[in-house]
């Protein structure tokens, strides 16, 4: 018997509509669709006006493994397992990646029906470069280990995207005015594709302060890479002439990282400028 293959499909963020023609067609003949939530996609289905011929499963992060084992003997037996998650691209910060690489480890067909995607429809209207960028999957939710991450993007010269909670984004933009500097330009991509999609641009300081009283939705932040930082010596020289002025420590160092972008953390630039003055 002829082995069968793995479709992994993009589905629409929000608007039906955007489905492929190739998704379409999948959903009306697939022997297995893999769904993270089997509600959502039968009603995708109804939306698009397809009727799925083949038992629909779940497969999501608690029951991935568990599932691998028989979707594999499908797939062996000659079926087309379709694999879909929620919204965008599967294993983009979404179960499928124990299933397609089960399937590669064992020779079996993979094949890709492109589409929708929230990190590239983001990276499309952000305004930021875009000829490299690096994908961060969702901001860690603890701030020890946000702050630590943030700490890796201080120097990284391409642009960022990622996932964040509504719940937490207010929380991670202030915690990256800390550590990025307040004017590290950015985008908030709120609700992309959908009724009441919002982009916002503007610097991390900004944002931060859009965001103070809540905000709904499904998000997606692009980050401006990092442009090269200033001399640290020479700004801690520049902080020192500004003390000596008469200005406090703490807006020295405030006024030295928002005239260089890139540059060091305050809380750093302070530390660094309270050592010179001992």
């Amino acid at each position: 018997m002829t082995a069968g293959r793995l479709l992994v499909g993009a589905t629409p963020l929000g608007q039906p509509s955007d489905a492929s023609a190739r998704l379409i067609r999948a959903l009306g003949s697939a022997d297995v669709i893999a769904a993270e939530d089997t509600r959502r996609i039968r009603t995708l289905a109804t939306a698009l006006e397809v009727k799925p011929a083949g038992r629909i499963v779940s497969l999501y992060d608690q029951n991935e493994s568990s599932r691998v084992p028989a979707l594999l003997d499908d797939i062996r037996s000659g079926a087309t397992v379709l694999l879909v998650s929620d919204a965008g691209m599967p294993l983009i910060s979404d179960p499928g990646y124990r299933l397609v690489a089960a399937c590669a480890e064992n020779g079996l067909t993979v094949q890709c029906l492109p589409g929708p995607s929230a990190v590239t429809t983001a990276l499309a209207v952000a305004g930021l470069p875009s000829e490299r960028f690096c994908f961060e999957g969702f901001a860690p939710r603890k701030q020890s280990a946000r702050t630590s991450w943030l700490q890796t993007l201080r120097a990284e010269p391409r642009t960022c995207v990622f996932f964040e909670s509504p719940r937490r984004l207010a929380e991670t933009l202030r915690d990256a005015v800390d550590v990025l500097g307040p004017q590290r330009r950015a985008v908030v991509c709120r609700e992309l594709t959908k009724t009441h999609e919002e982009i916002v641009r503007g610097t991390l300081g900004e944002l931060a302060e859009w965001a103070a009283d809540g905000v709904l939705g499904e998000i997606t932040v692009v980050l401006a890479g990092a442009t090269p930082s200033a001399d640290p010596e020479e700004m801690v020289a520049e902080a020192l002439r500004l003390v000596e002025d008469g200005m406090r420590v703490k807006d020295a160092c405030a006024q030295v990282v928002a005239a260089h972008p890139g540059a060091p953390s305050r809380r750093e630039l302070y530390d660094a400028v309270l050592r010179a003055r001992e």
